[in-house]
C-alpha cells in the first residue's frame, strides 16, 4: 500500500519543480524590455556627454530599451508628479527609481521624502512586478573627504517595505571616488559607465536578466 503512495507523490514534487522553474523564468525581463529610470541628475547623466549617462550605457549592456526620465534638480515630490502621466502614457516592463539625493541637500524634511518614495515605489509596483530603487548616499563631508560615502538608511527601509529590489551602494562607490567624478556630486562618463554596470549585476543577481 505504501508502495502506491510513492509515485504520486514523486510526481507531485517534480510537478512543483517545474512550476518554479517557469515562475524563475517568467521573472526574467527579455532583450526587448521596456524599462523607465526615473530620478534626478544622476539619470539625466548630469556632467557626461550625451549618451553617457547611465540609462543608455544600461541598454547598451542589456538589450533593453531604457526610457530616461531624469532630471536635473528633481525632487522625490517632483518625481511622483511625473510617474503618473508617464505610466499612463507607455507600458514599462520595469521601472528603475533613484531619486532623494536633491531632498537631502535641500533639507526637505525626510519624512516626506520617505512618503513621496514610498508612493513611487507603490505605483511603479501596480505597473509591474519588476520594480528596483537606486539607493543614494546621505550628504557627508566628513565621509566625502575620505572617500567612503554610503547609502542613507532609508533607502534599504523603503525597499523592505514596498518589497522592491534594493540597489545599493551604486551611487556611494562611485560618487566615493574623485576620478569617477565630475563635480562634488556628479558622475562623469566613466561613472556613469561603473554604475551601468553595478545595476546589471545586481539585477543580474536578483534574477532579472
Amino acid at each position: 500500500m505504501r508502495r502506491r503512495h510513492i509515485f504520486p507523490a514523486i510526481a507531485a514534487l517534480a510537478w512543483l519543480a517545474g512550476c518554479g522553474r517557469r515562475r524563475g523564468q517568467a521573472a526574467i525581463l527579455p532583450a526587448s524590455a521596456s524599462v523607465l529610470a526615473l530620478g534626478d541628475s544622476l539619470t539625466a547623466g548630469y556632467g557626461a556627454p550625451d549618451g553617457a549617462d547611465w540609462p543608455a550605457q544600461l541598454a547598451r549592456l542589456t538589450g533593453w530599451e531604457l526610457h530616461n526620465e531624469g532630471v536635473n534638480g528633481d525632487t522625490a515630490e517632483g518625481a511622483l508628479a511625473r510617474l503618473e502621466p508617464l505610466l499612463a502614457a507607455q507600458r514599462f516592463d520595469a521601472v528603475l527609481v533613484g531619486i532623494g539625493g536633491n531632498d537631502m541637500l535641500r533639507g526637505v524634511p525626510a519624512q516626506s521624502t520617505r512618503t513621496a518614495i514610498a508612493e513611487l515605489l507603490r505605483q511603479a509596483k501596480a505597473h509591474t512586478p519588476h520594480v528596483a530603487l537606486i539607493a543614494t548616499p546621505a550628504p557627508d563631508a566628513m565621509r566625502a573627504a575620505v572617500g567612503v560615502l554610503a547609502d542613507a538608511p532609508f533607502y534599504a527601509e523603503l525597499a523592505r517595505e514596498a518589497q522592491v529590489q534594493l540597489l545599493a551602494g551604486v551611487y556611494a562607490g562611485v560618487l566615493s571616488d574623485a576620478a569617477l567624478r565630475s563635480d562634488r556630486i556628479h558622475a562623469n562618463a566613466q561613472g556613469y559607465a561603473r554604475i551601468a554596470e553595478e545595476i546589471a549585476a545586481q539585477l543580474r543577481e536578483a534574477g532579472w536578466r
